[in-house]
Formats: C-alpha cells, sequence, structure tokens
C-alpha cells in the first residue's frame, strides 16, 4: 500500500471540540477573512473557499443572515447570490481555467446537505479526468493547491 501526503486533513481530524454554532455565521461575524478563507463580501452575502474541497477553487455563497432554505431568502438575498455566482464563476475560469463546474444546492440532510442550518450554494470547477479510481479505491481525493495559496490568488484579483 502507498501513502498519500496529505497533511491539510489532519486540522479535520483533529478538530476538537468542533466549532460550536454555525460555523458559517461565526465566519461571517469575525474579522478575520483570511483565517475563515472568505474571498469577498457582499451587502447581502459573502463567499468562502471550502475547507474541505471536493476539488481545487470549491467555493461556497452565503447568505449573510442565518436562512436554513431558500424559501426564506429575500429577492435582493437570491440576487445577489445569483450574481456572485456568476462573478465567481467566471473569476475560477480565468484563475484556474476549468472545463466545467457544479453549482449545487442541497436542502436537507437526505439530499446531502452536510450544513443544513444555513443556506448556500456551491461553486465546484470541474476538469476532464478529475475524478478517477483514487476517490473509489483508495477513498483519496488529490487537491493539487493550497487553501491558503487560492485565498491569496482570490484576494489578488478582487
Amino acid at each position: 500500500m502507498k501513502n498519500l501526503w496529505a497533511p491539510w486533513r489532519i486540522a479535520y481530524i483533529q478538530e476538537q471540540p468542533k466549532e460550536s454554532g454555525c460555523f458559517l455565521c461565526n465566519s461571517f461575524q469575525s474579522n478575520q477573512d483570511e483565517k475563515h478563507l472568505i474571498v469577498y463580501r457582499g451587502k447581502e452575502c459573502f463567499c468562502i473557499l471550502n475547507k474541505y474541497p471536493y476539488n481545487s477553487g470549491h467555493l461556497m455563497i452565503v447568505p449573510n443572515k442565518h436562512k436554513p432554505d431558500i424559501s426564506d431568502l429575500t429577492d435582493q438575498e437570491m440576487l445577489e447570490i445569483m450574481k456572485l455566482t456568476r462573478d465567481m464563476k467566471e473569476l475560477l475560469m480565468a484563475m484556474m481555467e476549468p472545463e466545467g463546474f457544479n453549482l449545487g444546492i442541497n436542502l436537507g440532510r437526505s439530499a446531502g446537505a452536510g450544513l443544513v442550518g444555513h443556506f448556500h450554494l456551491h461553486i465546484v470547477p470541474r476538469w476532464n479526468g478529475d475524478t478517477n479510481f483514487m476517490p473509489i479505491i483508495s477513498d483519496v481525493k488529490i487537491i493539487p493547491q493550497s487553501l491558503e495559496d487560492l485565498y491569496k490568488e482570490f484576494k489578488k484579483r478582487l
């Protein structure tokens, strides 16, 4: 068996106790954007790098207010979420040149939501061949760029 070095995962494994309350609200309310990987703050929503990404560049667009469901969002929040989704998708295109994107909203645990209490929209850049045998056989996903470097790249371009 071969080992893959993935030092960024140890923080998740060792994180004890888990953050109390909603991690998205806690991140938004702090003034430590770099620590929490917030790349953009708007009037109604913010954009944050996913700390445990499905792929390099995985972002989440999140309303500033704690709202569990898309039905709870105001028209202004919906509009800004969609505009920011468009703008971040274009920025990811310029930065990383992906060949496609997954945009996702999971409402409820049975739908795959890891966080059910605070609505958010995922933007996941995709490349041909980015799914291979590794996740299936070895339960391993390779992320080629550190979150810190990616955060700095976003801040340079915004």
